[in-house]
C-alpha cells in the first residue's frame, strides 16, 4: 500500500513538470520536497518563510534537511506580525498567516517560472479546523498528499521507507499556536515561548508544548512522561529559567500533551 501511494505521488510530480515547495522543514513538507527533487531535480525549489513565529532552530533544521535531500533552497521573509488581523489572534488567525505566505510565494513562483506552489497539507489536516488551507486554496496552491489521501501516519511510513532522517520528527506548528484565541501575539511573547521550548528540548523532551496565557507558562508533555518529568527535573532551576524568559507563573498540564488542544474552545467562539 505504501509503495502504491509513493508511486502515485511520484506520478503526480511527473505531471507537474516544475514546482515551488512551501517548505517548513516539518515531515510533511520534507517528504514533498524529497519526492519533488527525486522527480524534477533542478526544476524543483524549496522555499522556507522566516518569521518571528518560526524557531531559529527549526529554520536551521530546514536548511540542513534541504541540503541532505539535495533540493535547491531559498529563504524569504514574511511579515504576518504587521497585520493586526493576525496579531490580534482571532480563531482564523492561520488564514492570515497562510495568506501572507502564499502572497509571498505565488509571485516568486511566477517570476521564476514555476507552475505551482506546493504545500505539505495531508489528508488528516482536512479533518481539523485549518483556516490556513482555505487561504492556500484561494491562491491556487496544490497539496499532493491531501490530493492522494495520504494520512499523517502514511507520511511517516513513506518517509521511513525512503530513509529520511526526520521520519519520526514531532509536529512543530508555528509558535503563535501556543496562545489562546483572543490574546494578542507579540514578538517578545513568541521569543519567550520559543526559548522555553528549546530549554525543555535540551532536557531531552522533544514532543512538548509551552502554552502561554498572560504571564503563565503551561508545560504540556506526553502523559506517560509526567511522573518522570517531575521526578527527574530540577524544578527550582526550571522555574528560575522560565522566569528569566519573562514568565511569572509556571504550571504543568496534568492531562498531558494533545495536538490541537486549544481548538477545544472553538464552539464557544463560533456559537
Amino acid at each position: 500500500m505504501i509503495e502504491v501511494k509513493l508511486e502515485k505521488l511520484r506520478n503526480l510530480f511527473r505531471e507537474m513538470e516544475r514546482g515551488l515547495i512551501a517548505y517548513s522543514g516539518g515531515i510533511d513538507s520534507t517528504l514533498v520536497a524529497k519526492i519533488a527533487y527525486d522527480i524534477l531535480g533542478d526544476r524543483a525549489l524549496a522555499v522556507t518563510a522566516k518569521s518571528p513565529s518560526l524557531l531559529p532552530e527549526e529554520l536551521a533544521d530546514a536548511i540542513e534537511q534541504a541540503k541532505s535531500i539535495g533540493i535547491a533552497h531559498q529563504i524569504v521573509e514574511t511579515h504576518e506580525m504587521e497585520n493586526p488581523n493576525y496579531s490580534s489572534n482571532p480563531v482564523n488567525r492561520c488564514y492570515f498567516c497562510k495568506s501572507e505566505l502564499h502572497d509571498t510565494l505565488k509571485p516568486l513562483a511566477l517570476e521564476l517560472g514555476y507552475l505551482y506552489v506546493i504545500d505539505g497539507v495531508n489528508a488528516d489536516d482536512l479533518q481539523d479546523y485549518r483556516p490556513g488551507i482555505q487561504a492556500a486554496r484561494e491562491r491556487g496552491a496544490r497539496s499532493p498528499l491531501a490530493e492522494l489521501g495520504i494520512t499523517k501516519l502514511e507520511v511517516r511510513e513513506i518517509a521511513k521507507f525512503l530513509e529520511l532522517s526526520c521520519w519520526n520528527k514531532p509536529a512543530q506548528p508555528c509558535l503563535s499556536s501556543r496562545f489562546p484565541y483572543g490574546e494578542e501575539i507579540t514578538i517578545p511573547k513568541l521569543n519567550r515561548v520559543g526559548r522555553a521550548e528549546i530549554y525543555l528540548r535540551r532536557l531531552g523532551y522533544e514532543n512538548i508544548r509551552v502554552r502561554s496565557t498572560g504571564d503563565t507558562a503551561k508545560i504540556e508533555l506526553p502523559s506517560e512522561l509526567i511522573q518522570q518529568f517531575i521526578a527527574n527535573t530540577n524544578l527550582s532551576k526550571l522555574i528560575e529559567t522560565f522566569q528569566s524568559f519573562g514568565f511569572v507563573y509556571i504550571t504543568l498540564d496534568l492531562e498531558g500533551y494533545r495536538s490541537g488542544k486549544l481548538n477545544q474552545v472553538l464552539p464557544r467562539f463560533t456559537n
